[in-house]
């Protein structure tokens, strides 16, 4: 399916939320640290009820460690308000990775410069969206382009 990439996730709520949404679409989660939270937050197994047994996830001690552990060919999207090129103009594949920033900074610009980036439109008054909403907006635009939904 798709690979969810959050870097540096700040709140536990955004990230247990995330985990659940990785669990509904067999995503596989992968966490660069540091967190802005322990890893075993009460807050952050609460918005991922349950389903932490069915969440596919890797940690990752550094932005250089993801890095190494990346495929040779991988495809990373970096998905930024900063971006110029919609998400909807993105052809997606099997196993592409969407990559995330952190919730109140987003992702720095020499990580917005190593891959494509892709904004999600946002045609109202507000800068943002939540990160875990944008996560879900990501993924399912790649599942439905996949055709994974079913």
């Amino acid at each position: 399916m798709v690979r969810i990439v959050l870097y540096q996730p700040e709140i536990p709520q955004n990230a247990g939320n995330i985990a659940r949404t990785a669990a509904a679409t067999r995503s596989e989660l992968n966490l660069i640290r540091p967190f802005g939270f322990r890893w075993g937050d009460p807050r952050l197994k609460r918005a991922g009820l349950d389903y932490w047994p069915h969440v596919n996830y890797v940690l990752h001690d550094s932005w250089a460690a993801f890095l190494e552990a990346l495929p040779e060919g991988a495809r990373v999207w970096a998905f930024s308000t900063r971006a110029t090129r919609s998400l909807y103009e993105a052809r997606f594949q099997p196993g592409d990775y969407l990559l995330f920033g952190p919730e109140t900074r987003g992702l720095p610009p020499e990580v917005r410069a190593r891959f494509p980036a892709l904004r999600i439109p946002m045609p109202g008054p507000v800068r943002s969206l939540n990160l875990a909403v944008s996560v879900g907006v990501g993924v399912y635009e790649a599942l439905r382009q996949m055709r994974f939904l079913h």
